[in-house]
Order: C-alpha cells, then structure tokens, then sequence
C-alpha cells in the first residue's frame, strides 16, 4: 500500500505541474487520468490488495485523489468548449438549420372561410376593443343593470363604478357601429370574448365569436333564414339537417336558435352534442326595436337581423374534434395536422 501511496503523490505533482495549451493536450490528459482505461481506474481496482483494516484509509486518499484529477480537468475545460465553438463558425461546409414551416391555427383557418362565405353575400368585416363598458356590452343591447340574462354572460371586470369589462361577445362592436348611423349596414364582427365559465371539453373562459347584422329598410325574418341557410351549405356541405328553435335573447325579437345534426357522430349522439345528435351552432334573430332606438335608429323605418355563432363550435363540427382544450394548449402534436393556406 506504501507503495502505492507514493505513486500516488508522484501523480498528484504531475497534476498539479499540467498546464495544457490547447484542447488536444486537455483530451490526452482525460484519457490518461479519467478515461475507462486510466489511472484512476487502475488504482481503485487496487482496493482489492489491500488489507481490510486499510481499506477506509486507503479509500479516502483514492477519492481526494479523484477529486484532484477531476477539478484540474474541469478548470481547463473552457478550452475544449473555446475549440468546439470556434470549429463551428469556421465550418462553412456544414448544411444550413432547415426552418421549420408552420401552418395555421384551425381557428383562424376556420374563421377566414366564414369570413370568405360572407363577403361573398355583401358583409364587411368591423371590429371593436376587448375591453368595454357596460354600455356598449349591455345596456344598450336591452340587458339593464339586473337583468337575469346577465347571468349566463359572467365576466371578468377589470373597473367599477363605471364599469369596464371583458366583452362576452362581439355584439358590442355592433352597438358602435348602430351608433355610428350610417345605414344600411351589414357587417360581420369576429372576435375574441370572455366568459366565467368553468373550463371543459366544450366551455372555456375565453374563446372565439363570429357575429352579423344587417339594418335597411323592410329586412325580414325570411331574409335571416336565407342567408344563414347558405352559410351553412357553404361551411358544412349538404350532408346534413337544419332546424330553428325557439329561444330568447334580449336584444332580438322573435329569437330563434339553429342547429344541425352532429357531424362528429352522424347524430347518434356524442358529447360534443350532449348525446341529442343536434348541435347548436348559433343564436339569431331580429334586432329588437329598443335596441334599435338606444342606438339613435328609428325602429319605424328600419328593421335588421343579428346572428352570432362560436368559431371553436365550427372547428370542432367541421375537423371532428371532440375536446374544446386542445385549441389553447400549444401541443405541436395537435396542430401540426391542420394545413396552412398563404
């Protein structure tokens, strides 16, 4: 043990002496000292000469010798990573880092085509700011201040006393527009809104909105089903039904909800439509005459409709997908399979 005890020490002077000038010097010094074939390898495996009662002295002068090997190593290691670097930038054979092509978000794909099917009927795009005040949001739409149907459109208020919120729908931005009292309109308003809701496979508390008004002059209820009626064959195709039920909505009177067969289950019932077979895709109606009137419009002469539907309800018709989760996630998995359009 003596012996190797000495050995050691030598070895120990000649770490301490090693000063190496470039990165190949640093590897030969790995190799001898820390490689699978080096010293300190070879002296561990010398544990089994020596006599037990000499083991634990025997082990600790063999780690602190490790130690030393090991750190002397680590100080110079800068020149290994300086050699790398610079081999890299001199390289100038090496192929280029391909980039990556993305695609489009379903819900923009999504939105685009709505919004394509609807210029072609004459609709021009408008749009308004996230954050509102109660008027814009409610009141003017005939929900007054404790109005029950308030309930079901919970937000998220950023200031009180006056009220500034998160819009829960886009039909704010056709208050502004009504306001603005250039007649006829006829617009179309997509958007981001927001609603307290508890987050599951078909509810989120933010999400994505397509509304349309048309105010003139002798607007009926038949124009409405008309024009949604060829949205629909447009979007979906003709593989499916329609219906209109009955419904209420403060701000349009009579009130109609449409729906179509599920086309995630053929109408077998599913979860995306609560095991009915029909989903619903949007709310409709003609604009109600207070509304027309809160916003300088005289409700005499003219009349309107209003629709408004949820983009991410349309994305998961239209590409089957079953959990309303997957569009805010960011997993690449899920939206690599969408392709993007210039």
């Amino acid at each position: 043990m003596e012996q190797i005890v000495q050995q050691i020490e030598a070895y120990k002077q000649e770490i301490a002496a090693f000063q190496p000038k470039n990165a190949e010097e640093l590897e030969q010094y790995r190799i001898r000292f820390l490689g699978t074939k080096g010293l300190v390898k070879s002296l561990f495996g010398e544990m089994k000469n020596v006599p037990n009662e000499q083991k634990k002295e025997f082990g600790q002068v063999l780690n602190a010798f490790k130690v030393l090997a090991e750190s002397r190593y680590e100080a110079f290691q800068q020149l290994k990573d300086e050699a790398a670097g610079a081999t890299g930038q001199l390289d100038l054979t090496l192929p280029g880092e391909p980039h990556r092509l993305g695609t489009r978000h379903p819900i923009s794909l999504v939105r685009n085509k709505a919004i394509r099917i609807f210029e072609r009927l004459g609709f021009t795009i408008a749009e308004g700011p996230e954050i509102e005040n109660d008027w814009h949001n409610f009141t003017a739409l005939n929900l007054a201040e404790n109005h029950p149907a308030r309930d079901m459109q919970d937000t998220f208020y950023v200031h009180n006393n006056p009220d500034w919120l998160l819009r829960t729908h886009t039909s704010s931005v056709q208050v502004r527009a009504m306001e603005e009292g250039k007649l006829p309109i006829r617009i179309i308003c997509p958007g981001r809104v927001y609603r307290n809701e508890t987050i599951s496979a078909r509810a989120h508390c933010f999400f994505h909105q397509i509304e349309g008004l048309y105010i003139a002059e002798n607007v009926s209820f038949a124009d409405l089903k008309q024009t949604l009626y060829y949205f629909v064959q447009e979007f979906f195709g003709e593989n499916f039904k329609v219906r209109f039920r009955p419904s209420f909505f403060p701000f349009t009177e009579p009130s109609a909800e449409m729906d179509i067969s599920c086309l995630i289950c053929g109408g077998e019932g599913c979860n995306v439509c609560k095991h009915t077979g029909w989903v619903e895709i949007l709310g409709c109606g003609m604009v109600h005459p207070q509304v027309l009137e809160n916003c300088g419009i005289d409700s005499g002469k003219y009349t309107g409709f209003a629709f408004g539907m949820g983009i991410e309800r349309l994305t998961m018709l239209k590409y089957q997908i079953k959990d309303l989760r997957l569009f805010s996630e960011n997993d690449a998995r899920f939206l690599k399979q969408f392709q993007g359009t210039v």
